[in-house]
């Protein structure tokens, strides 16, 4: 069964075999079917952007597969085909076909997201366009082993410093050199970034493209009803303009209905009314929460693992919140409460325990998946 045989396997490494899944999916590459690739690499706004993408394509009329990850609540979220997360009964199939075709050398040496990368690229054998989100990096990462026709770079900032590198310049080479034809930048928050994009798609000598070169004055006139329409914060323009840029590239109409039900859950999204859910990690998640709930007051259910800038990041939160309630995350990843606690007092931000909720009192859930997942549970027992 395959939840039995993913739960076998780590989630996360200390140390990331980059050798591993380029060799084995050249052993095992002509099994599968290759259906057009649009590769999403970046720090921040890969679901959205893609969610946005999969859906117009999908209201265009193509079978579309869109590869995301982590989940929330269920591992079926990452695998979302036409129109819908992909059925266990589905995933079942293909896992036993996958495993016909590995060695068991092979499935056993495979990592959690490499597998189930080779997975959901066995499931689309059916479709006609794939969005491919990159989990960590881009280059080293499992989605690159898959030829593609268009990269998609979303707004990119300092995240996994321990695999990526400490500067932005080293995280905007290892993201953009999984760039294999042509790389279609979104608006950056980092004004360094562009430039140093683009002189890297350059040296590849493939093509290169701000979202920017391919959006008219009708394009941004449509983007605004669409917002209207989604209720999307402001932030989220840039994943969708992304979006729009790139079926204008490839030459595929739209509307304002192509989007319709394309905003994933997780993303400020309110669950009743006096909470907010975020699966925001990082600086650039909680900027762009800071800015779109300014003049507001939550209480913050937080916490974080050990490798983010959880102190720069509460920092930023700390205009918008009246106290942090740390929640309990079941993850060796997770920061000891007694550090993070030492971290709000510097900040002089008041602080507890969660407990559960008031509903006099205005929520925002964020901190990462985890954090999402954990409260979503304890909320619905």
């Amino acid at each position: 069964m395959l939840q039995e045989f993913l739960a076998q396997k780590p989630l996360y490494y200390d140390e990331i075999d980059y050798i591993r899944m380029p060799k084995v999916y050249a052993i095992i590459k002509d099994s599968f079917v290759h259906p057009k690739v649009i590769h999403i690499v970046g720090t921040n706004g890969k679901g959205t952007t893609g969610r946005f993408l999969a859906m117009a394509l999908l209201n265009a009329g193509y079978k579309v597969g869109h590869y995301s990850s982590p989940h929330i609540l269920e591992f079926n979220e990452r695998i979302w085909l036409n129109g819908k997360n992909a059925s266990s009964q589905i995933l079942e199939t293909a896992h036993q076909k996958l495993l016909q075709i590995l060695t068991q050398a092979q499935a056993d040496a495979l990592s959690y997201f490499e597998y189930t990368t080779l997975l959901a690229m066995y499931l689309y054998r059916d479709c006609e366009y794939v969005v491919l989100e990159a989990g960590l990096g881009g280059e080293y990462d499992a989605t690159a082993v898959f030829d593609n026709i268009v990269t998609l770079i979303t707004p990119i900032a300092k995240d996994h410093e321990a695999f990526l590198g400490n500067s932005i310049e080293e995280i905007v080479q290892t993201k953009v050199n999984a760039v294999q034809k042509t790389a279609i930048l979104a608006q950056q928050i980092n004004s360094t970034v562009p430039t140093l994009v683009k002189s890297i798609v350059i040296e590849k000598e493939c093509a290169f493209f701000s979202a920017e070169a391919f959006i008219t004055e009708e394009d941004k006139a449509k983007i605004k009803e669409i917002q209207s329409s989604l209720s999307l914060e402001n932030y989220l323009l840039i994943n969708l303009t992304l979006a729009i840029a790139t079926l204008n590239y490839l030459q595929i109409p739209y509307t304002q209905k192509s989007f319709q039900n394309a905003r994933l859950f997780g993303r400020l999204t309110q669950i009743n009314e006096n909470i907010i859910v975020d699966v925001g990690h990082n600086v650039l998640a909680a900027l762009a929460i800071a800015n779109a709930l300014h003049g507001q007051k939550f209480r913050l259910i937080y916490n974080s693992y050990k490798d983010k800038n959880y102190k720069e990041i509460l920092a930023i939160l700390k205009p918008i919140i009246d106290k942090v309630e740390i929640i309990e995350v079941d993850d060796s990843r997770i920061e000891a409460s007694i550090i993070l606690e030492e971290t709000l007092s510097e900040l002089d931000v008041k602080y507890g325990k969660f407990q559960g909720i008031d509903k006099d009192i205005k929520y925002l859930v964020f901190g990462s998946f985890s954090v999402v997942e954990a409260f979503l549970k304890a909320y619905n027992e």
